[in-house]
């Protein structure tokens, strides 16, 4: 399917974009043959093709949770900026 330049422009009036003179012709190349794969995979027989939501099988790769010493407070504050005491000094968020 060809687009031709109106189409083009109310695409693009349709996404918001500014498209200038050159952009136009290179946008109707583009999305023209776009569609003409869409047209393509139309006439691809899906019938027997069951529907689904992923084509290859999920996995999800996680480790063990494995129990480890805390650190003490001290390592955690010792790359801090700023603290106090035992505690992160940070700016007041609040008035």
């Amino acid at each position: 399917m060809k687009l031709n330049r109106e189409e083009v422009l109310h695409i693009a009036k349709l996404a918001r974009v500014g498209v200038t003179d050159d952009d136009v012709e290179h946008l109707r190349e583009q999305l023209s043959d776009i569609l003409e794969n869409f047209e393509i995979l139309k006439k691809v027989d899906t019938a027997d093709v069951p529907p689904t939501a992923q084509s290859i099988p999920l996995q999800n790769v996680t480790k063990d949770d494995q129990a480890a010493d805390s650190l003490l407070p001290g390592q955690i504050l010792a790359n801090a900026p700023r603290k106090e005491g035992e505690y992160f000094r940070v700016k007041a968020v609040l008035e």
